[in-house]
């Protein structure tokens, strides 16, 4: 019997959700450069960058591991601030999960700003742990961007 689950990571930020939003959507190559450590790449493998239906691909490090991701992006709402993605290849459901869904949405609190990941996955049985490493990565790899970006 497979098991439901979601995980839900907040991050403040001092940068807006326009800039977070574009680096994502539209730009998520350049963040090879910002965390090089973190992030080895990001492939466009179908359709246009930060379109709807469009494939991507990223490879990354994660728990000193290097990882790969394969992703269609599912939905965008520009005003929302928010991309999902669907995991489609990679790791985490080659190996682990079932499905895999991450959506980023950044919005205002207060008069900071706060990144949201929303991890929602289904485990094939009790034995697969909850995401939460890879929740602490993204996590931080939001962080290590709005530190980057600030020294700009």
């Amino acid at each position: 019997m497979a098991l439901s689950g979601k995980l839900i990571g907040y991050v403040e930020i001092s940068k807006t959700g326009d800039v977070f939003h574009d680096l994502f959507r539209h730009n998520p190559h350049k963040m090879v450069a910002m965390t090089p450590d973190k992030v080895h790449d990001c492939e466009l493998h179908e359709g246009e960058r930060g379109v709807v239906g469009s494939v991507i691909s990223w490879h990354y490090t994660h728990e000193e591991k290097k990882k790969f991701s394969k992703q269609i992006i599912e939905a965008v709402n520009e005003e929302n601030h928010m991309i999902v993605f669907k995991v489609i290849g990679g790791d985490l459901v080659d190996e682990l999960y079932k499905s895999f869904r991450i959506t980023l949405h950044v919005e205002p609190k207060g008069d900071a700003q706060v990144a949201t990941w929303t991890f929602e996955f289904e485990k094939p049985d009790t034995s697969v742990p909850y995401p939460t490493s890879l929740m602490d990565y993204l996590c931080g790899l939001v962080k290590d961007l709005d530190d980057h970006n600030t020294s700009d």
